[in-house]
């Protein structure tokens, strides 16, 4: 399971939003390169970065920040946020960023997927699916989690398995930024029914306990955020618990 650190940019600063809502948020570092590089001496080889200035305004705003942390780090990164045409996401791709993060506009045009696989491959698109859970079905949020489609995430996951899609991101909004735990449960029925998906995790995650949990699930991934910012554990910490963790 590959442990991949967050870091979401609001005005080239390091923050933390509650539920994804911007008027709930938290600074925890104003260069994010120093984060970054905190990151890669206790042990990552990957970031996670999102562009919130991006996810908000519907356009990529902080791609030459993104960069010039990949570059001054040389850590992989996969990156998110604002990416709303194929341009947007072949423009990040072409840029040298490992992987690109694509959910708003996958969930409104899925032949994007198809299109960007068939050109870049499938190890370097992640397709991001966030999540609201209502009457135990889990729904499509979109634009930021300010609007939640009809569509479940089992039909969206069986389109995009058609398509060979490799990397999942899946987050439950509803865990996101409250250090409570993941959905677990989640998670273990995505397993069973997509075994053949990379599943990244995210929202939630609270103590080394729930790594090991998400771990033994077969997760491919997971993302920590405020559990990291709030020092509750360190990277280091975690990728001790793996010797995988960072590749």
């Amino acid at each position: 399971m590959i442990i991949y650190p967050a870091i979401d940019l609001i005005d080239g600063q390091c923050v933390r939003l509650e539920k994804g809502d911007f008027a709930k948020k938290t600074i925890y570092e104003k260069d994010p390169v120093v984060m970054a590089l905190k990151f890669k001496h206790e042990g990552s080889g990957w970031l996670h970065i999102i562009d919130l200035d991006g996810a908000k305004n519907g356009a990529p705003q902080q791609t030459a920040l993104i960069l010039d942390v990949q570059k001054k780090t040389g850590l992989k990164v996969q990156t998110g946020g604002g990416i709303r045409s194929v341009a947007d996401a072949e423009k990040i791709l072409d840029s040298g960023i490992e992987r690109v993060i694509i959910g708003s506009l996958a969930v409104r045009e899925p032949n994007v997927i198809s299109s960007l696989i068939n050109k870049y491959g499938s190890e370097r698109i992640v397709l991001a699916l966030d999540v609201k859970i209502e009457n135990d079905v889990a729904y499509i949020a979109t634009d930021g989690w300010t609007k939640t489609s009809e569509l479940s995430l089992d039909e969206a996951l069986t389109v995009f398995s058609r398509m060979s899609a490799k990397h999942v991101l899946i987050t439950d909004i509803s865990k996101d930024g409250l250090l409570q735990g993941p959905n677990i449960n989640l998670y273990k029925s995505i397993a069973k029914i997509h075994p053949h998906l990379q599943v990244q995790a995210s929202g939630g995650v609270s103590n080394l306990g729930d790594l090991k949990t998400l771990n033994e699930n077969d997760n491919a991934g997971v993302i920590v955020g405020k559990a990291l910012y709030e020092g509750i554990f360190t990277y280091g910490e975690a990728n001790n618990l793996y010797e995988n963790a960072s590749c």
